[in-house]
């Protein structure tokens, strides 16, 4: 079997196993995901949920964040970790937006990767959802479950990004990611791939 044979498998085993590929942050537009999925490092999705709402009430668009202090800012996203550095670069893109953007959040990775604090996954997390292009969200479960799957033998996130887009059908690939996450927490967790309870388990090269 062909590493884009097995891709294929993983994608429709997953799509049979997890039918709503969603994303588990809550947002209503662009510019929420962005600050959403910012928040998201090193923090659970589920505390960022908690947080974002009195956040997006206060800051209702990017010349909010624009206009605000650090201190101000960092307020509402203490409870998320690492809230000194995050705060600092949502005033910053705030104004990256408004400056260069009209405050509007850009579709290209190649422009969203430029805001602060914006990394490749970011950027193809907001491509995928919210511009419906082809994106591959490389998180630690999708690092850890395409290795185990045999897909790639790398660690390097960005590597597995491009070897990910040529093995992966580029109208799968955005959600192939989403279940990717949702199967990482219930299954082939970080302590332990569940192998007797995986939908993927007849081709994985991972073996119990």
């Amino acid at each position: 079997m062909t590493k884009k044979q097995l891709a294929l498998k993983a994608v429709e085993a997953l799509k049979k196993e997890y039918p709503d590929a969603i994303c588990s942050l809550t947002y209503t537009d662009p510019l929420q995901l962005l600050i959403a999925t910012r928040l998201a490092a090193q923090c659970t999705d589920a505390r960022v949920n908690m947080v974002t709402p009195a956040l997006f009430e206060r800051f209702k668009n990017a010349e909010d964040f624009a206009n605000a202090t650090y201190d101000e800012v960092a307020e509402y996203i203490k409870t998320c970790g690492l809230y000194k550095t995050k705060s600092k670069d949502l005033v910053e893109l705030g104004k990256m937006l408004v400056a260069n953007y009209n405050g509007q959040v850009p579709d290209t990775l190649e422009e969203l990767i430029k805001l602060p604090g914006i990394g490749r996954k970011t950027a193809n997390l907001v491509m995928g959802d919210i511009f419906k292009k082809p994106a591959v969200v490389v998180d630690t479960h999708c690092i850890r479950i395409t290795r185990r799957l045999g897909l790639h033998n790398e660690k390097d996130a960005k590597k597995i990004e491009f070897i990910l887009r040529d093995l992966l059908p580029e109208n799968e690939s955005n959600d192939f990611c989403h279940r990717i996450v949702l199967h990482g927490r219930a299954v082939c967790t970080a302590r332990k791939a569940m192998c007797d309870k995986c939908c993927m388990s007849e081709f994985c090269k991972k073996k119990p």
